[in-house]
């Protein structure tokens, strides 16, 4: 799915396959995944744990876990293939032109340097500075992100840092060597709600006045609402939807993504019950023929059972549903509420 934007995509995601070779079989973790982010933009992807958004981000940066691998497609950053790189190259990328954050910050900064080595070390890691050159470079960072007394604070150690303070510093780490691209993986999880808006707002910012393109994973549709310009919804290492994040969270085109939106409880308007999606996410080894939500689907007719749905244009959006095969031989007769929501 292009993204909207006149810009050349930044990075590329064209079909890609992560399998997990195991001694039962070998598992596909992500399955033809196909996207692109343009400078600037913000790509949220969210899903259920295990619908392998995480694993996808992992093998753009190329920090996939053993045995896992990508077994097909290809990760173009800035027109340039980076999937197929040896380790050493792709590690110099991974810092310079693309920048990770990670959930949990803790795990993302050593314990045992100040905060300032860090952001020095990785800016000469990267950058031909100096140590004062690169010194500066990290308390501009940390003014950046929000640190506030920075001058003083370069020297802390992470353990004398709130939550939403290490966040701030794991993106100042992110940003060290001005990265094209950002992957953010549940950025947000750890913190509660009003630092969220805080790091949202950075992030958002940060993409506008850097032009870096971010790719934001979570689970939570708020964040996406609030951050993301186009959202992809991924299920069972496919994905489900992608369009314009206004669209999508308002007017969903695939059952999955309806049953995700209706079971956000909405400010100010009374609700009896909210939505529920009956069942739950197949295992690896259990996803069934045809649409892997078929067992979950109310609207599923005997083609979703046999064959599995590509993306297709669905308004502004693109879904895999074949509710919007229009002329398909075979597609399901949809029923009052599909009817209802192919037309929304």
């Amino acid at each position: 799915m292009a993204s909207p934007s006149n810009n050349p995509p930044l990075l590329e995601v064209k079909n890609l396959r992560v399998e997990f070779p195991t001694r039962r079989g070998t598992l596909l973790a992500v399955d033809d995944v196909s996207f692109d982010i343009a400078p600037g933009e913000v790509l949220g992807v969210v899903g259920e744990s295990g619908a392998g958004k995480s694993l996808t981000g992992n093998a753009i940066i190329g920090l996939l876990e053993p045995p896992g691998r990508i077994a097909g497609g290809e990760v173009k950053l800035e027109g340039r293939r980076i999937d197929n790189l040896p380790y050493e190259e792709m590690r110099k990328i991974r810092g310079h032109r693309i920048g990770a954050i990670f959930q949990d910050p803790l795990t993302s900064l050593n314990p045992l340097y100040s905060i300032g080595r860090q952001l020095v070390e990785t800016i000469q890691t990267h950058l031909p500075l100096s140590a004062s050159q690169a010194r500066k470079r990290a308390l501009d960072l940390l003014k950046e992100v929000g640190i506030p007394g920075a001058e003083n604070r370069i020297d802390h150690y992470p353990h004398q840092f709130s939550g939403g303070m290490r966040q701030r510093v794991v993106i100042a780490l992110a940003l060290c060597a001005g990265p094209r691209l950002i992957v953010a993986d549940e950025p947000t999880t750890a913190l509660d709600v009003s630092i969220q808006a805080q790091i949202i707002a950075l992030l958002k910012k940060l993409c506008r006045e850097h032009q870096t393109a971010v790719m934001l994973v979570t689970h939570d549709m708020g964040v996406i609402a609030e951050t993301a310009d186009r959202v992809a919804v991924m299920y069972a290492g496919r994905i489900a939807e992608i369009g314009p994040v206004r669209d999508v969270v308002k007017q969903a085109k695939h059952p999955y993504t309806k049953g995700l939106m209706g079971s956000i409880p909405s400010l100010g308007v009374r609700h009896d019950k909210l939505t529920q999606i009956d069942g739950a996410m197949p295992r690896l080894t259990e996803i069934p023929t045809g649409c892997a939500f078929n067992p979950r689907c109310t609207f599923r007719g005997s083609r979703c059972l046999s064959e599995r749905p590509d993306l297709m244009s669905a308004g502004a959006s693109r879904a895999a549903c074949w509710l919007h095969d229009r002329g398909g031989v075979g597609a399901p007769i949809p029923s009052d509420g599909a009817k209802e929501l192919v037309d929304a």
